[in-house]
């Protein structure tokens, strides 16, 4: 039974990962940056939640109504917060080096946090849905409604991208400009509105991220460091891969719990469960650096 309940909350913890990863990968697919305060946007679109579930419980609907209105309605404001970044913030050092977009975003990841901190508090806060407390027994485990709301939001959330991406002209459209910026301009695709869709599409993600893990964590303007952990997930998946962000999401946090229940009785040291990440990192890193799952393109000349 142990067993089962550490992979059902490592699992849940996965799935955070892996959508926080998913946002790196779309923005580096397209425009070749990395968006280090993608962790910060997560933070940001939970608080968002927290304050329109505030604001709706004070008009006296009741929890399940007030967050399944605050849940699309933050993804929706926290997609256009990422949408006017692009066109404001990261717009502008179109061209610049690589570097000066590494500095950019972990500045802004600095305002975010700093910004969070001046309207909500740095205290800690916690977000109630309509799962909280509730707990299901599975096979005799007794496993948290809100690590099983994750995994069910997950799925959906993949399928729904899955069918966008597949399936509407928008989707194919940001699928030719990630492939190939030139040819999809001169296709008579809007390159640029398509890479700030896809920042709005990145941030939203991130928001609903936020939202699912907010019932298992608390909310506070250092929440957004997850984000590198899912950094690493995005690394192990390789860069260039959407299936394979969400299965190396899974994959630490499938390993974290296990690696701190049976970690101290196999005598490993106590801030192995923390780093577990950044090693298997490591490893992928050096046996395979583009990724476990990064295809190799190879021209021939």
């Amino acid at each position: 039974m142990e067993v089962l309940q550490l992979l059902i909350g490592g699992v849940a913890q996965g799935c955070v990962y892996g959508l926080i990863a998913l946002g790196f990968v779309l923005i580096y697919k397209a425009t070749e940056q990395v968006n280090f305060a993608q962790g910060d946007i997560l933070m940001l679109g939970a608080y968002v939640a927290l304050t329109l579930m505030v604001e709706a419980r004070a008009l006296g609907w009741d929890v399940h109504l007030a967050f399944w209105i605050a849940l699309p309605l933050t993804m929706v404001i926290m997609g256009g917060f990422g949408y006017l970044l692009d066109r404001t913030v990261l717009r502008p050092i179109i061209g610049q080096p690589q570097f000066a977009v590494v500095i950019l975003t972990i500045a802004m990841g600095f305002v975010f946090r700093a910004a969070a901190g001046a309207i909500w508090s740095t205290e800690s806060q916690t977000l109630a849905t309509p799962f909280t407390g509730k707990k299901v027994t599975l096979g005799g485990a007794v496993l948290g409604a809100e690590s099983l709301a994750i995994i069910a939001g997950t799925v959906i959330l993949a399928a729904v991208l899955y069918a966008f991406f597949r399936f509407t002209r928008i989707g194919v459209a940001m699928q030719a400009a990630s492939q190939n910026q030139l040819a999809a301009y001169y296709m008579g695709i809007p390159v640029k509105v398509i890479f700030s869709l896809i920042w709005g599409i990145s941030a939203a993600v991130a928001a609903a991220a936020g939202v699912l893990l907010a019932p298992i964590a608390t909310i506070d303007p250092e929440m957004g460091f997850i984000g590198l952990k899912a950094f690493a997930a995005a690394v192990i998946g390789g860069f260039g891969s959407l299936p394979g962000a969400l299965i190396a999401g899974l994959m630490l946090g499938t390993i974290e719990p296990f690696a701190a229940a049976y970690g101290t009785r196999a005598g490993l040291p106590k801030g192995v469960p923390e780093v577990s990440a950044y090693i298997l990192m490591l490893v992928v890193l050096i046996v395979r650096p583009q990724g476990l799952f990064a295809q190799v393109y190879r021209k021939k000349v």
